[in-house]
């Protein structure tokens, strides 16, 4: 059964963030956040975005959604 590897998840959008060259308040400001907690969370992998933020991460990295979430087997 497939689930969502919210630790690997919050890596890898570490990952992409790091690689456009982007920080954390960079990401911030894009989403109109007071503060980057949540960024931070989902980073961690304390939480995942939203579907909504999803489809914007995705077009802030230039991935699709698919390339963003990591999914583990159990």
């Amino acid at each position: 059964m497939p689930i969502i590897d919210m630790t690997a998840t919050g890596q890898h959008i570490q990952e992409l963030r790091v690689r456009k060259g982007l920080s954390v308040r960079d990401i911030q400001n894009i989403f109109g956040f007071a503060t980057g907690n949540a960024i931070y969370k989902w980073q961690s992998g304390q939480a995942m975005p939203t579907i909504d933020n999803l489809i914007i991460l995705a077009d802030i990295f230039g991935v699709t959604m698919d390339e963003i979430i990591v999914i583990r087997r159990i």
